[in-house]
């Protein structure tokens, strides 16, 4: 199984979820005051959405890691690979 190794990915995946888990205390304290069940359904999708978005960067990271080593050295190549995880993120995040 692949493991991240970039700092910055991981560093990118770790404050995404910081944020929801930033999200989901809220909606804690939400409940706790007796807020409306429309607007603490409102910041569960919000969270769902944020965490479906860590996934997909999650997914294109580990992806871009994997076949950088498979890829050619030259600039064309990479802007291939670039457009090609361009077109797989964006394929990712219509499954939300």
């Amino acid at each position: 199984m692949s493991v991240l190794h970039d700092e910055k990915s991981r560093a990118d995946l770790l404050n995404r979820l910081k944020r929801a888990e930033g999200q989901l205390r809220g909606i804690q304290r939400m409940i706790e005051g007796g807020e409306a069940v429309v607007d603490i359904a409102s910041q569960m999708s919000a969270v769902r959405k944020a965490l479906d978005s860590t996934y997909v960067r999650m997914t294109i990271s580990v992806m871009e890691q994997e076949l950088a080593g498979k890829s050619t050295d030259n600039a064309r190549g990479r802007k291939q690979m670039a457009e090609v995880m361009d077109e797989v993120q964006t394929l990712l995040a219509k499954v939300r």
